[in-house]
């Protein structure tokens, strides 16, 4: 049997501590401020994260340097027979067609997975390969697995500020304004490529309300499941936000009681567009550990 090594990106969530106990590697995601470069998890913490948004500072994405991608696969390969790299959803940031390119030099040796997929979903992904090669399947039959299990996963956010979509450019400062004044909170989507508009809440009670509906109906009609014996992972993320998160779990589990849950922050890149205070859930098929 090969043994095969399996990379991702702090985008899933995975901490370089967890990385180290689950025997797995994770490239840091670097991210701009004030002109100055941070790595995540590396010398840029959640807590120093939200503080410097929080200040208003000028805050923005990157993607791992190629030389640093090279460098990981370089140092893995002298252990290992290949790779399956896990990047996050190419929609959402340059580093997986990056990695597709550079894996060209590797003769197959590096197989990199386009699995559109970001956070706790893109972590669901990579457990799902960890726990493939432990089966002993290779690394391009991982790959191709991960590929045709891309879309069965969602992610719902309900946002709790317009601040940060307006300062991104998303909304523009008038409908942020007339948001604020009519509390609303909007409820987006990420299933596969993109970060979309999906509703509109005026409460945080029917925010999460609308985010349950939604996965209610992912798992009746797009999975095919009774909801009280889906099985599937129901995770929940946050910006900021974890009492509430905690709390989120248990309404959410009291309604899908066939489902298991984990709870983790949103990815930083997302956080940067949607601000501190945000929930989410996401709906994953089970697919091992």
């Amino acid at each position: 049997m090969s043994k095969v090594a399996i990379v991702t990106d702090s985008n899933s969530g995975i901490t370089q501590q967890q990385a180290q106990e689950l025997g797995i590697s994770v490239l840091p995601m670097p991210f701009m401020i004030e002109g100055k470069t941070f790595f995540e998890g590396i010398s840029l913490s959640q807590e120093e994260f939200y503080q410097k948004l929080k200040t208003g500072a000028a805050i923005s994405t990157s993607q791992p340097s190629p030389e640093s991608v090279l460098q990981l696969w370089k140092d893995l390969l002298k252990d290992y027979d290949s790779i399956v790299h896990i990047p996050m959803s190419s929609g959402l940031s340059g580093s997986c067609q990056t990695a597709l390119m550079l894996a060209q030099d590797f003769d197959g040796r590096v197989q990199v997975v386009n699995n559109q997929r970001i956070s706790v979903t893109q972590r669901r992904s990579v457990l799902d390969a960890r726990y493939l090669a432990a089966q002993g399947m290779e690394a391009e039959e991982i790959k191709d697995f991960l590929e045709k299990d891309k879309y069965n996963s969602s992610i719902y956010i309900m946002v709790d500020t317009l601040l940060y979509l307006k300062r991104g450019g998303r909304i523009t400062p008038a409908a942020a304004a007339l948001g604020t004044i009519l509390k609303i909170k909007p409820v987006l989507q990420i299933q596969g490529e993109k970060l979309d508009a999906f509703a509109k809440a005026r409460t945080t009670a029917q925010g999460k309300q609308i985010m349950m509906n939604a996965i209610k109906n992912d798992i009746t009609k797009r999975f095919g499941k009774e909801p009280e014996q889906a099985d599937m992972w129901l995770d929940i993320a946050h910006t900021n936000n974890n009492a509430a998160a905690l709390d989120f779990r248990e309404e959410v589990l009291g309604q899908f009681p066939g489902c298991e849950s984990y709870v983790d922050h949103l990815s930083l890149s997302v956080a940067c567009h949607i601000g501190p205070g945000a929930l989410a859930v996401t709906c994953t098929t089970r697919n091992g550990e």
